[in-house]
């Protein structure tokens, strides 16, 4: 058993995070047919937000993109969430690494 003078901080530290995490402006991506929906999103300059992908799909998804430096496998009818920004103003593609001929889209910061 850890000392309370360890756990008490982890704790205090934990509980912090946690609403700075739930504040973030939340956007939908969804994976049907091989392709995300909307295929442009447009994001706000300078926030970070939460990306929460739903994969409609009986078959897993992941969605990468290289300018994001962002990989995260979204499963069969399952859903992921990737955290993305703060975003200067410009666009950055994303596409699905098992289906990169249809399934692409950009994120647009404005």
């Amino acid at each position: 058993m850890k000392p309370a003078y360890l756990i008490i901080p982890t704790a205090l530290m934990l509980a912090l995070a946690l609403p700075a995490q739930a504040d973030l402006p939340e956007y939908r991506l969804v994976i049907k047919h091989h392709q995300f929906e909307p295929a442009n999103l447009v994001v706000p300059v300078g926030q970070k937000i939460k990306l929460v992908i739903e994969n409609l799909d009986p078959t897993p998804e992941e969605f990468e993109s290289h300018p994001l430096n962002r990989e995260k496998l979204v499963p069969a009818n399952g859903k992921a969430i990737v955290y993305v920004g703060p975003l200067e103003p410009g666009s950055y593609p994303f596409f699905g690494e098992f289906n990169p001929q249809t399934a692409i889209g950009t994120i647009t910061a404005k």
